[in-house]
């Protein structure tokens, strides 16, 4: 014989009925149904509560006029054009210019350039004659007052007498030597009166030849 009573449900005592069983499940699925709907609004919006999203949050602020930069100035480019540059003005010529003094002798060309208010410098050469073969300046050169020409003669230097100068005024003496194409030096001075000379008076020297003019007190 069995021990197990049957009950009016069919159930034996004991045991969970069916019904028990289908109503347990019914209210499990509603649970589970209910907790998947939370976890899939969590899942979908993060954001807490109350809290609004920083996109949406952002608003749109108009700059003010001041942050506006203004519209350039329009610029006008002007077509580069061939630099130029102005001359400089040309200095004037002189008048004065060197005479073409080619040929000519030696002692005229001296005296053509000291009526030109010019100086000159001989300079003798190894040949033979007295006329000039060139000048530095080159003739025709613009030159102003006071330009030394070197004039080059085909030559050597000729002989001249030397001037008898004591008791001569000292500054008188450039003038009478440089008129025989002979040149002063003053060992002791250019005041006073010629007291001794070398070469003395009446010797024979060339052109472009010192003379040593001593001067001192005028001797009674």
């Amino acid at each position: 014989m069995s021990d197990e009573h049957t009950l009016a449900d069919g159930t034996a005592p004991g045991r969970p009925g069916r019904g028990a069983l289908v109503l347990g499940g019914a209210l499990a699925l509603v649970l589970l149904a209910s907790v998947g709907a939370t976890v899939g609004w969590l899942l979908a919006d993060p954001a807490p509560s109350g809290t609004t999203p920083a996109a949406a949050a952002s608003t749109t602020v108009s700059p003010s006029r001041s942050t506006v930069p203004a519209p350039a100035a329009p610029t006008t480019t002007r077509p580069a054009g061939p630099r130029t540059t102005s001359p400089a003005p040309s200095r004037t010529s002189s008048d004065l210019t060197v005479p073409a003094l080619l040929g000519t002798d030696f002692e005229k060309a001296r005296d053509e350039l000291r009526n030109r208010k010019l100086s000159w410098r001989l300079v003798f050469g190894t040949g033979s004659g007295r006329d000039v073969v060139r000048t530095d300046p080159a003739p025709g050169t613009p030159v102003s007052r006071g330009t030394t020409v070197q004039v080059y003669v085909a030559g050597p230097a000729p002989q001249v007498e030397v001037p008898d100068l004591v008791d001569d005024d000292c500054a008188d003496v450039a003038e009478d030597l440089g008129e025989r194409g002979l040149y002063p030096r003053y060992p002791t001075g250019r005041t006073g009166t010629v007291t001794a000379q070398v070469p003395a008076g009446g010797a024979t020297a060339r052109w472009n030849d010192q003379v040593a003019v001593s001067c001192g007190p005028e001797q009674d």
